[in-house]
């Protein structure tokens, strides 16, 4: 791991490394893939090319009782963004969807290969998704809903906590925070993760009460409050919160040998003694210094302006006493020119050159250029030798795994009390908290550390005695019951009834018992402040409980499978004919097309879709085999909408192999009868989409929410702005019209709205703002493509989706994948209305350098051909 060498490669990839060899050496775990991003770049080793890497087993002496020819744990390398080119992370975003897609299909390749070695050739699934940090959140929540799979996330650095962090230091403004970190997509992304996760694992109480705290989906009351309704069987009304759990990050222990007398510095003696030589970091770091026997203050970490070397310099540089005592020690990562650094640490490494300068400080600090990975615990090891400390100044720091592998080697901590640390000093007791913006106090610290030799002594003995409790094996144990503790989640078709009637549930929407206790009632407010206070909603789930308690039979509100058919009271106006998925024949064979067409357009008119439908039909059919392309029509439209549409437009729904209709809240397919739907439509829903995307539906319980927001609305505007349509609403999809677009929130507000009040779903405004659909959250029209790769085998990378200029506030998720796109110039302009108030700008996940995607210069039927023939689909 080069560990230092960017801003990206810090104490995160190290964790993740090591959790996943960890684990993959538990007993119960037979396998652990670590999906990143494969990178075959001249300026980055080789190894980053390689597709597959095994990680080795810290003991490789385990029984290999459990093991299989596929087992252990491995890194797994996904190809995406531009080829031959290493990008820093703020700049992967419109690359996202096509690590989904590829990381999608390596799951189910690898489930099916799973399946054929130890599921009696049953595919094998992964038990949970667990992204780290706010990008890989964003894929796992999208991974999580394509695959039905329950999903955890670990942020290690929080954006909110950043953007407040960076405000407040006052060198940016919010505009210039933002184009920097594309910081306001990376929050977005984790709150996201909170509407998909069942687990969020943190490393300290801190980081849950002072940083998830400032996100719209997470109230650490509001989860108590939840969770205790759970346990006492009382409905929580289609709210969500994740579980909140923390689990102190491990250590690999396996390469620290103690030597006796450790707690009292006999082990450095002994080491003064030993014929062996020293280790070449060591006279690479003393060269430094006039006299290198003093104690060495050692801080490691990257040259990033959040880490507050600089202060620490500071504090060194004016405190004359520490400086006659002790010799500083800085190591900064890797570099080779300063002027080959990125903008932001050659800043900060200059600014500590110029303060050593200042300070006169040669032969005081040491700042050497290089050092491996291999060499760190040889640096601590120095440190302890010399009855050192070790110091993190860092602004906050969210866990702070250096302070631990500190500890191991015996050396006493001075750490920043934002954060993290203030957990580990809890444990470990072994040196000192510090504001890291007051210097003095920093100063003050390390001399009382090196100068007390009986505190340091005491420190280093405590640090030493408590290390254990941050081992790997702690940390897995209690990860894995955590995840054991999760509803087990998975792609699953035509399941029978008894095992949906016996399968237990740990979710709130689950409770089925008669609400008779009350006294749980949760304040919501509808103005969206993130309080307990006196809104329209203040009492919403104590009226939730009287309205439900003793009416509601079990019969109305259960719903149950049979034959892979979902039960339940049809809605007015609901087309459908329940179908029990067991013919495979009635549904669509995508594994024998060659290429899919998918028509995601959203038209200004209804008039102008059915002529670009015909055009793209006629254009991609012409010259091909029969029954060599296929057709999916992708849109808000309900599947009422959708005949009228055809039929308008004289087409046949025999025509297209699938609809997905109210922007991914339903999934039809055409049928050649219509005997058996109860509106006599031609079309069969796909039942197991429903029951696919159900995770954290709301239901009716979300319906009366909105119900009450659209009256209170109204009200307030004094007209009937928002009004429920009830025509083309489905049990997954409530749909309202909308007269004034300029008069309602825009969609960030509607989503911040419902996060508050732990209603997790998709709110979408579609055909230029006079509708507005809200679905499942894990649905969308982008997801239910990645469901029929799941369910039908439709291979992605020969889909073709065509979209106009813009679209529908879901339109980015249309925009990125594995998928080829083509975009109809002059199509659709009309809704870039419905992007003008994002929490981010649309250029910031745009994929223009995708070759992927291509401009068509009209609709016509010459211009699409001509796009096909750009992405290799026709012949030129």
């Amino acid at each position: 791991m080069e560990l230092g060498r960017d801003s990206d490669t810090g104490g995160q990839v190290k964790y993740v490394v090591e959790l996943a060899r960890a684990l993959g050496s538990m007993p119960g775990v037979y396998r652990v893939d670590l999906l990143t991003r494969q990178v075959s770049a001249p300026d980055v080793d080789w190894s980053y090319g390689e597709p597959t890497e095994m990680l080795n087993p810290i003991n490789s002496e385990n029984s290999k009782d459990e093991h299989g020819e596929s087992s252990g744990a491995y890194i797994i390398r996904i190809p995406f963004g531009p080829k031959d080119k290493y990008i820093p992370k703020e700049n992967l975003w419109p690359h996202i969807p096509e690590f989904v897609d590829g990381a999608l299909n390596h799951i189910i390749q690898m489930s099916k290969a799973l399946g054929e070695q130890i599921g009696a050739g049953q595919p094998v699934w992964p038990v949970a998704i667990h992204g780290h940090y706010a990008d890989a959140g964003d894929s796992a929540a999208l991974l999580s809903g394509a695959l039905n799979v329950p999903m955890v996330f670990t942020g290690h650095s929080l954006g909110r906590d950043k953007l407040e962090q960076l405000l407040k230091q006052g060198r940016q403004s919010r505009e210039e925070i933002n184009t920097t970190y594309k910081i306001m997509r990376r929050i977005e992304a984790e709150e996201l993760t909170l509407d998909a996760s069942e687990i969020v694992i943190t490393s300290t109480r801190q980081e849950i009460e002072s940083q998830w705290r400032l996100y719209d989906g997470f109230d650490p009351i509001l989860e108590r409050k939840l969770r205790a309704r759970i346990k006492r069987g009382v409905s929580c009304h289609g709210r969500f919160m994740p579980r909140m759990v923390v689990i102190p990050p491990g250590m690999e222990f396996h390469h620290i040998i103690p030597h006796d007398g450790d707690a009292d510095g006999e082990g450095e003696r002994h080491d003064d003694s030993s014929t062996s030589p020293d280790p070449p970091i060591w006279s690479e770091i003393m060269r430094f210094f006039t006299n290198p026997r003093k104690p060495m203050i050692l801080a490691l970490a990257r040259a990033d302006p959040k880490k507050n070397i600089t202060t620490l310099v500071k504090a060194f540089g004016e405190c004359r006493p520490l400086r006659e005592l002790a010799n500083l020690t800085l190591i900064m990562g890797n570099r080779d020119d300063i002027d080959e650094m990125s903008s932001t640490n050659a800043s900060v490494l200059l600014s500590i050159l110029k303060l050593i300068d200042r300070y006169d400080l040669y032969g005081h600090v040491a700042y050497p250029k290089h050092h491996k990975q291999s060499d760190v615990p040889d640096i601590y090891r120095l440190a302890a030798k010399t009855k050192g400390v070790f110091i993190n100044p860092a602004f906050i720091e969210p866990f702070g795994l250096t302070l631990i592998e500190a500890a191991a080697y015996g050396l006493p901590i001075v750490a920043t009390q934002n954060g993290g640390p203030v957990d580990i000093h809890r444990v470990l007791d072994n040196g000192l908290l510090v504001d890291p913006h007051d210097q003095q106090s920093i100063a003050d610290a390390l001399l009382k550390l090196v100068s007390d030799k009986q505190l340091w002594a005491r420190c280093r003995q405590n640090g030493l005695k408590n290390i254990h409790l941050f081992s790997w094996p702690e940390h897995c144990k209690t990860y894995l019951s955590r995840i054991t503790s999760c509803k087990p989640r998975q792609p699953q078709w035509q399941r029978s009834d008894a095992e949906f009637d016996n399968s237990d549930s740990d979710s709130p929407s689950d409770s089925l018992r008669d609400i008779q206790d009350i006294s749980l009632n949760l304040k919501l407010s509808l103005d969206g402040d993130k309080t307990e206070g006196t809104g329209a909603l203040d009492n919403a789930l104590e009226s939730d409980d009287r309205a439900a308690g003793g009416k509601i039979k079990e019969q109305n509100t259960v719903l149950t499978l049979s034959k892979g058919v979902l039960r339940g009271s049809p809605k007015a106006g609901q087309a459908e004919k329940e179908d029990n998925n067991s013919g495979a024949g009635k549904f669509p064979g995508f594994r024998k097309k060659k290429y899919v067409c998918v028509i995601a357009v959203d038209c200004d008119t209804t008039s102008e879709f059915t002529e670009i439908i015909e055009k793209v039909v006629e254009a991609a059919g012409k010259d091909k085999d029969p029954g060599s392309i296929g057709f999916i029509l992708s849109t808000a439209l309900a599947i009422s909408e959708i005949h009228s549409l055809l039929i308008s437009g004289g087409l046949s729904p025999s025509q297209f192999d699938a609809f997905i209709c109210n922007s991914g809240g339903e999934l039809y397919y055409p049928s050649s009868s219509s005997d058996d739907s109860p509106s006599g439509l031609p079309f069969v829903v796909d039942l197991d989409y429903r029951s696919h995307i159900e995770y954290r539906w709301g239901g009716e319980c979300l319906r009366k929410t909105l119900v009450r927001w659209v009256s209170s609305f109204n009200e307030k505007k004094g007209a009937q702005t928002v009004t429920e349509d009830r025509s083309v609403s489905t049990n997954h999809c409530y749909a309202y019209k909308v007269k004034d677009l300029a008069l309602i929130p825009p969609v960030k507000e509607l989503r911040k709205l419902m996060r508050i009040q732990g209603l997790r779903c998709h709110v979408i405004y579609s055909q230029n703002g006079i509708r507005l659909n809200v679905i499942p959250v894990l649905a969308s029209r982008s997801q239910a493509l990645r469901y029929l790769y799941v369910r039908w085998g439709l291979n992605l990378s020969t889909a073709v989706v065509f979209v106009g200029e813009s679209g529908d506030t879901d339109y980015e998720g249309l925009l990125g994948g594995l998928h080829r796109t083509v975009i109809l110039k002059g199509v659709s302009c009309g809704a870039r209305k419905l992007h003008a108030n994002r929490n981010y700008s649309l250029e910031d996940v745009f994929p223009n350098d995708s070759p992927n995607m291509t401009q068509s210069e009209g609709c016509s039927q010459e211009n699409i051909r001509a796009s096909l023939s750009k992405l290799g689909i026709l012949k030129r």
